[in-house]
């Protein structure tokens, strides 16, 4: 690793040598081989079940890593996984959901699905992608994972093997006993068989007993956002999967590094960002919890288990670390270097707030499932324009198009972010061809679907979403989902769903409604409702509010960047009357740099810095009227 401090650096790496010379192993198997070559007895993966700082944990070394993943790609081909066929799981955190995502990729297809969703989106997902084998959890208390992938592999008639994962191994003493007498029973649905995993697993070789093609090929199916009846299925390459393992080693990690990673193993986040860099670097990484920062008292023992594992690179995201600052920092935490941060755009004041609790800076990433992830970070040894999400990495090819004539766009203009580099499956992003359709500009750059600008320094910035998502807490919501909710409703005439600034979670959903003539529905009616209606709970509404008419375009479409002015409005001039602060939003103007800014005014004597700690919570910009 040398210094990457801009774009000179990014640019001198690229200059090495084109991307396709590079030495670099071709499939996933032989990105293993190579780490276990390399570093046989350095630790590569920690796992605690509980989050205690002196808990019980497990750790395998890359020697046993690469034996036990091949031991589970050894399995998968007995099951009748061939490279094109695949392996789904819906599993928290374990070090046996590891093994199926590495085994599972060179067996054949791996495909995560977020365990959070309901039992028909998990259906839906198993049937999209023909699943053949599910690996899941065991029936165990506390969580309701194992009836719920029962509920869809009733659905799912593809599956022909389940491999169940039992927690109950991690356990120790009296809760080893009592598991057993209280697990749930659930009658199952399904005809597939079940098999024990780590019972299966153990019966296999440690070598491969296939040959592995030793070509590029698709190993990855990875669903996006799931608040919809079908969420879109992006194919994962080899060669992307290798590039973002790459970029992690050739600019992070190498083989001394520590990484605490409590994210989730079916985000492109953990998985390709890190788990693909741990392998190429020979790096550690701990997943504490099978919940990750979802874990009980994850965040309460967050700093003591930085100290236990001598972290120096810490994973997370912008709701994650407004928790952590509810904390106090009680242990030493002298080993961080960097703490590493994307999913969403972190608020200027919760940055500062970190760096001055822990003495570590934070770096902002931008990626996205669609191009196997990253795209562009903010330089490690350069300066950090905070609020940006950086520069391009090298290989990464970024380009600001006109939504609507496909023309490139000038030095800070704003325009939709189109991506080319080796994590973009051209022309074959998602499993279904139509969803590929007017994609790709020149068959090359990939439409993200966010709007934003390069600045004269090279520096990205997302200023809006030309899909209007609603990112909560880095999980996408598809606004259509919670509209069409609402629209079922006897008295509603049109809903308007976006995403209300939030200081947690950086947005949360927010509804606007117009009741159809003589209609008496209250909000809490529509609550009520939308609760009952709205499948997936991240969707809820946390705010609804009926207006006697929503503003619209000319052809009656919903006007949404009114709404977004609205709440942003309310937000904001919330927060400042509970601050006791002597202001007000004026008005929210559309910014041609940064989007929608509030102008605010003043109502007496009023403390600039206060503002700008109360305001700098949320990512949205403000200024004073003029």
């Amino acid at each position: 690793m040398g210094t990457y401090a801009g774009l000179a650096d990014r640019n001198a790496i690229e200059a090495e040598m084109p991307w396709t010379d590079r030495e670099l192993p071709v499939t996933l198997h032989q990105m293993m081989a190579d780490v276990a070559g390399r570093f046989p007895d350095r630790p590569a993966f920690s796992y605690q079940l509980t989050s205690g700082p002196t808990d019980a944990k497990e750790t395998l070394t890359w020697q046993q890593m690469h034996e036990q993943s091949t031991q589970a790609a050894n399995m998968f081909r007995a099951l009748g996984i061939g490279e094109k066929d695949v392996v789904a799981f819906v599993l928290p955190n374990a070090t046996e959901t590891m093994l199926t995502l590495l085994g599972g990729a060179v067996a054949g297809i791996v495909n995560p699905i977020n365990p959070l969703l309901d039992h028909e989106q998990i259906s839906a997902i198993l049937r999209e992608t023909n699943a053949k084998v599910v690996v899941t959890l065991k029936a165990f208390p506390k969580t309701d994972l194992a009836q719920k992938v029962n509920d869809a592999l009733a659905d799912a008639p593809g599956v022909t093997t389940v491999l169940e994962v039992d927690l109950l191994r991690y356990l120790t003493g009296l809760k080893k006993f009592i598991v057993p007498l209280i697990r749930p029973k659930n009658p199952v649905k399904h005809s597939a068989r079940v098999l024990d995993f780590m019972t299966e697993v153990k019966k296999h070789n440690t070598t491969l007993d296939f040959t592995d093609s030793g070509e590029d090929r698709v190993a990855a199916y990875f669903h996006t956002g799931g608040t919809t009846g079908m969420p879109k299925v992006a194919q994962h390459k080899y060669s992307g999967m290798v590039y973002n393992g790459w970029l992690g080693h050739q600019l992070l990690f190498d083989e001394t590094d520590v990484v605490m990673c409590p994210l989730p193993l079916f985000h492109v986040f953990a998985v390709h960002v890190i788990v693909m860099a741990m392998i190429r670097s020979g790096a550690h990484v701990v997943f504490p919890t099978p919940q990750g920062y979802r874990g009980d008292g994850v965040f309460d023992n967050f700093w003591k288990l930085i100290e236990r594992y001598k972290v120096t690179f810490i994973i997370t995201v912008p709701t994650a670390i407004s928790a952590l600052m509810q904390r106090k920092v009680d242990a030493d935490v002298s080993s961080v270097k960097t703490a590493f941060s994307g999913s969403s755009p972190l608020p200027v004041e919760l940055f500062n707030r970190f760096v001055k609790a822990t003495g570590v800076n934070i770096v902002e990433g931008y990626g996205l499932t669609e191009a196997t992830c990253l795209v562009s970070i903010n330089p490690i040894d350069g300066e950090k324009k905070i609020g940006s999400i950086g520069i391009p990495f090298p290989y990464c090819d970024v380009t600001i198009r006109d939504a609507k004539t496909g023309d490139e766009m000038p030095t800070d203009e704003i325009g939709e972010i189109c991506v080319s580099n080796p994590g973009v499956f051209a022309g074959h992003t998602y499993t279904e061809d139509d969803k590929n359709k007017d994609l790709f500009y020149e068959n090359k750059y990939l439409r993200t679907g966010d709007l934003g600008r390069l600045d004269e320094d090279g520096y990205l910035w997302i200023t809006g979403r030309a899909k209007d998502l609603i990112i909560r807490g880095g999980h996408n919501i598809d606004p259509a989902e919670i509209e069409e909710a609402l629209a079922g409703h006897d008295d509603v005439a049109f809903a308007g769903a976006i995403g209300q600034p939030d200081a947690h979670s950086g947005e949360l959903p927010c509804v606007y409604v117009e009741l159809v003539s003589g209609a008496t529905s209250t909000v809490d009616d529509l609550m009520e409702y939308a609760k009952e209606h709205v499948h997936e709970r991240a969707a809820h509404p946390k705010y609804i509010e009926i207006m006697d008419e929503l503003p619209k375009t000319a052809v009656g479409k919903i006007f949404k960047p009114d709404l977004r002015r609205a709440a942003i409005t309310r937000i904001y001039n919330k927060a400042l009357s509970d601050a006791g602060i002597a202001a007000e939003v004026s008005s929210v103007t559309e910014d041609k740099k940064r989007g929608l800014v509030a102008q605010l005014s003043k109502k007496g004597e009023v403390s600039e810095e206060k503002v700008s700690h109360v305001l700098g919570e949320y990512t949205r910009p403000w200024e004073w009227a003029a």
